[in-house]
């Protein structure tokens, strides 16, 4: 099996993650199922759900054909905006459960933090008793800021094991990685290979799989892991979830890694790409999710 299932991240409260994980958005239904059991006899082991991905059923039937221990594998899922209200959040997470078919939920996250609305702590809430009833074992946040993580700390007394964030070259978002360092949360990227060709066609990302014999989107893939975030590519493509897992067997040097953040980061003229940013313009500051 390759390098994946054994490497590991470990967050404050000693949740270990396998240093990169299988997206699942869009793997829907039979065919989605079959994917996902396939990327897991091939050696993924963390599996990203979410309640509004509309798939949980499919993620469940999947950990439950594979011939994997259960508790070797770590499925995630996420709470959807709509459900904040704290009794609401109770049931959906209830509701997530069920439908998964599964005894427990690995890891559960609150998918946006929808500040306008202003009832992520009363979700978050939900999240701490939904723990404490066993009905998950973990709980954390997705596309949070340090300012609603810090409320979360201040309000409940409880950090969240992860934060998943949009994340990819285009658009390193260190200081929410840093953030998420110092407060050891482990940051997971969603979208972590950018959208489109263009980012895998980057001069300095070729040259460098050049350099190791490696795929671009190895090449991708390891700088995430060399920033200590995990990465959750996804595909429903054999060859692709075969190469993604073989990333974990690629060290980047220090250079290279500062090479492809200055792909998002470096000012203009010094490595800077003009398609530096956000390449889904969703600020968790002002989004709203349903």
């Amino acid at each position: 099996m390759a390098g994946g299932t054994t490497q590991t991240v470990t967050s404050h409260g000693g949740l270990a993650l396998p240093k990169i994980g299988l997206g699942t958005y869009t793997l829907n239904g039979i065919a989605g199922a079959e994917a996902i059991e396939a990327a897991i006899d091939m050696g993924y082991r963390l599996i990203d759900s979410a309640f509004n991905y509309e798939n949980e059923g499919a993620t469940g039937a999947a950990i439950r054909a594979s011939s994997v221990p259960r508790d070797q594998l770590i499925y995630t899922s996420k709470l959807p905006g709509r459900h904040h209200r704290y009794d609401d959040a109770v049931l959906a997470i209830e509701e997530s459960l069920l439908r998964t078919g599964l005894d427990y939920i690995d890891l559960y996250l609150i998918h946006w933090p929808l500040p306008k609305v202003d009832r992520y702590v009363e979700a978050w809430q939900a999240l701490i008793d939904a723990r404490d009833r066993g009905l998950v074992k973990w709980i954390g946040v997705s596309n949070f800021l340090p300012e609603h993580i810090e409320r979360l700390e201040a309000e409940t007394g409880v950090v969240p094991e992860v934060n998943q964030i949009q994340c990819h070259p285009y658009f390193p978002d260190s200081t929410q990685v840093a953030y998420d360092r110092s407060k050891r949360i482990i940051t997971e990227a969603w979208t972590p290979l950018g959208k489109g060709k263009a980012l895998l066609e980057e001069p300095t990302i070729v040259d460098i799989a050049e350099a190791h014999d490696a795929t671009p989107a190895q090449v991708v893939l390891a700088w995430h892991m060399s920033r200590g975030a995990v990465p959750i590519p996804k595909s429903s493509s054999l060859e692709r979830l075969a190469s993604n897992l073989e990333s974990v067997n690629l060290d980047l040097s220090e250079p290279e890694v500062a090479a492809i953040t200055a792909l998002g980061e470096g000012p203009e003229g010094e490595g800077r790409s003009p398609r530096a940013g956000r390449v889904l313009d969703l600020d968790p500051a002002t989004h709203e999710e349903f």
